[in-house]
Order: structure tokens, then C-alpha cells, then sequence
């Protein structure tokens, strides 16, 4: 029997509608598993049930937990014990985690440098992080390990490895930023830490989360994989204009070498997502917003302004940027079956899109956008709703 995997992709700079892209896999095929294969607890996908009305925005499971699907955390991604804990009690769901043993831990500590450093930039030197401390913990566990492989040891270990990355992070914060580490009330912070990892187990011994050894092992025990992304190719750690990047691969990169470590028969899609405008959210280069650029039926959005990326941007649609995308996935995905979902096609006023090509505004029906991008898709799906049920062709 050949197995299927489908990669969710975003085009753009995030947030272009790849919770609602899972969810509408999950509805055609009931008996997958999600897997995170990038980034962490910092995504936010955006899902509806459309029986209840209920809405959530995913972070530290997979987009189709509504749907009843079990989610693999890859150890590509990031654990936050506390985010993913505050998660399942918002959600008040039934739900099964499957996670590797070698995924990085977050801690409040990688939370307070990823904040202080940006609170200390002006706000044009800002990276435009989300504050939640993912890329602070990639770079800090290069130094320091810290894995789900560590978090369930006892507890004599787990303080002398929260002192270790005390003493790692109180000299970075006293350096480069102009915070005083020691104003912060640490030994309370270390407390609930640990105090969360008490929960957790208990999650372990129910059974609603499983400690994965490798790949291999959720390779063969289903026959239906949804990747689902994190964030956008265009601030891909390699692809993005640095400094206001993330530190991840965002491309389909990490899911398909995860299928050709397995060595299975494994029949592999792309899914590629785009707004039908653009946005950014966070510092980095973006056009100016068109004075014709307006959008309606948005008022619901969740991904909102805050203190450290500021306001979400939008614009128009620039086609390069999508072809840019396109090429920069080209190189894992190249010989793979390609679909595309255009979303969000209810914030525009009409179904004729102005789109920038090669600097310049032309105007487009949605149904052509699709036709500049040089790709003959597999197939080109369409949302004008926030129910992954009513995405058409």
C-alpha cells in the first residue's frame, strides 16, 4: 500500500491561511496524523468548526485536533511547556500528542532574553519577533541541550539545568540589553516551571501525550501524513532577507527529508497557501500600503497588534514575491505533485484583484492569479470563508 503526505506551505511572510489548509486535509482525510516540522509554539493558525462556531488559534498542536487528529511535534520544533499547557486548557479538548524526545525546550528564560533584546532596539532595528522565545532557544540549545528527553528526569536535574541556563542568559541580558536580570523574580518563575512539568506528566501517565524515539516510529503506524508549516518562505532562515527572519526552515525542506529518511512509499504533494493580498507582521521590507487598498469582512482577525511585532501590514499582492517562493521551494519539492489554496478572498471588494507585477499594479480575476505563477498546479483550491468546508475549485 502506498502512503500519502501532504506539505502545507506557506508563500508569503505567515499568515497566509495555513491552519485553515489543514483543516480542509483533515476533513478528506479523517485518518491522518498532523506533523509540526518547523518553527514552534510562535505559529498561529487560525481554525473554525463550523458545527460549533467554535474558533481557535494553533500553536503547539496541529490544525486538525477539531478534527479529531493526533499531532507529531518533530523535534525540528520547539516545546514551550507553559504555552502548550495554557493551549490544551483554552482548547478543553480531547486530544493525543506525539512528540520526539529531541525536540528543544523553551523556558521563561529564553522568553525573557527574546523580549528584553527586542525591547532594547529601536523600532526600525527591531527583528520583528513574536516574544515568545523561539529563536532564543534554538541558539541558546546549541550551547545548552535541554529536549523533552531531559524535562521527565527528576527533579534534582531539572534545577540544576534551569540554574545552567540562569547563568547562561544573566550575562547575555546584562550585556546586550539595557535590562537589570536580577530585577526579575526568578525563583517563582522556576517554581511554575516546574510546577508545569508536574502537569505534564500527568498528561504522560492519561495518555494524551506520547514520547517519540524517531521518525520511523510514527512512519509506520500511519498511512496519511498532513505537514503542517510554520510561518512563510519569505523569512525562511536561508531564503528571508536577514536580520528579520526566522530560525527555521519554512520550506518543504525538513518534511520531505523527514519521508526520504523513512524509505518508505510514500506519495508526496505540496500545498502551497497565499492570501490573495500580502501581509507582514513584524519588522522587514514591505511596500507601502496602496491608498487603493482597502479590505472588508476582516474585522475577525487573530493575529492582532502587539508589543513586540507591532501592527500586521498589507498590500496588495506582488507576484514576484510568490514566484520567489515558488523558486526557493523548487530545489526539495521540484519533481512533487503542486496545489495551490488562494484564501481571504472575501476581504476583497471584488473578485477582479489588483496584483503588483514587476513593480507595477494590473488587475486580475483570482481565478488568473494562479496562471503568472509559471507552475502547472495539480490543482488550485479557493476560500471566500473562514470554514475550511466551503473551500471550492
Amino acid at each position: 500500500m502506498v502512503k500519502k503526505a501532504f506539505i502545507v506551505v506557506g508563500l508569503g511572510y505567515g499568515d497566509e491561511g495555513k491552519g485553515i489548509a489543514t483543516d480542509f486535509l483533515a476533513t478528506k482525510y479523517p485518518n491522518s496524523i498532523i506533523i509540526r516540522f518547523n518553527g514552534g509554539h510562535q505559529a498561529g493558525h487560525c481554525v473554525v468548526d463550523s458545527k460549533t462556531g467554535k474558533s481557535h488559534v494553533f500553536s503547539n498542536l496541529g490544525s486538525g485536533t477539531f478534527r479529531g487528529l493526533p499531532t507529531y511535534w518533530s523535534e525540528k520544533c520547539t516545546f514551550a511547556p507553559t504555552y502548550f499547557l495554557e493551549e490544551i486548557n483554552e482548547i478543553n479538548t480531547d486530544f493525543k500528542f506525539y512528540v520526539n524526545c529531541n525536540s528543544p525546550i523553551t523556558t521563561h528564560y529564553d522568553v525573557l532574553f527574546n523580549r528584553t533584546s527586542e525591547l532594547t532596539q529601536r523600532d526600525d532595528k527591531r527583528k520583528g519577533s513574536c516574544g515568545v522565545g523561539f529563536g532564543t532557544t534554538v541558539e541558546r540549545n546549541k550551547v545548552i541541550s535541554f529536549t523533552i528527553s531531559d524535562l521527565f528526569k527528576n527533579e534534582e536535574f531539572l534545577i540544576s539545568k534551569l540554574q545552567e541556563i540562569h547563568n547562561y542568559y544573566k550575562r547575555l541580558v546584562n550585556i546586550e540589553t539595557s535590562f537589570d536580570f536580577d530585577q526579575f523574580d526568578h525563583h517563582v518563575e522556576d517554581l511554575f516551571f516546574l510546577e508545569q512539568i508536574l502537569f505534564l506528566k500527568k498528561l504522560l501517565k492519561k495518555g494524551n501525550i506520547h514520547i517519540v524515539n524517531c521518525d520511523s516510529e510514527i512512519f509506520e503506524k500511519w498511512d496519511t501524513f498532513i505537514f503542517e508549516g510554520s510561518q512563510g518562505i519569505l523569512i525562511d532562515q536561508n531564503f528571508g532577507t536577514k536580520p528579520h527572519i526566522t530560525k527555521s526552515n519554512t520550506t518543504s525542506q525538513n518534511a520531505i527529508a523527514m519521508i526520504q529518511k523513512s524509505k518508505l512509499n510514500i506519495d508526496v504533494e505540496i500545498f502551497y497557501v497565499t492570501r490573495v493580498y500580502q501581509t507582514r507582521h513584524g519588522n522587514g521590507s514591505f511596500k507601502e500600503n496602496n491608498p487603493d487598498f482597502h479590505l472588508i469582512n476582516n474585522l475577525e482577525e487573530t493575529n492582532v497588534d502587539n508589543l513586540y511585532q507591532g501592527k500586521m501590514r498589507s498590500n496588495f499582492l506582488d507576484i514576484n514575491d510568490l514566484i520567489y517562493a515558488l523558486n526557493c521551494d523548487k530545489q526539495y519539492s521540484k519533481e512533487l505533485n503542486k496545489n495551490l489554496l488562494i484564501t481571504c478572498i472575501d476581504h476583497m471588494i471584488s473578485d477582479n484583484i489588483k496584483i503588483y507585477i514587476d513593480g507595477g499594479l494590473e488587475v486580475a480575476h483570482y481565478r488568473n492569479i494562479s496562471n503568472f505563477l509559471g507552475i502547472d498546479f495539480k490543482n488550485v483550491f479557493y476560500s471566500k470563508s473562514k470554514f475550511s468546508e466551503n473551500i471550492f475549485q
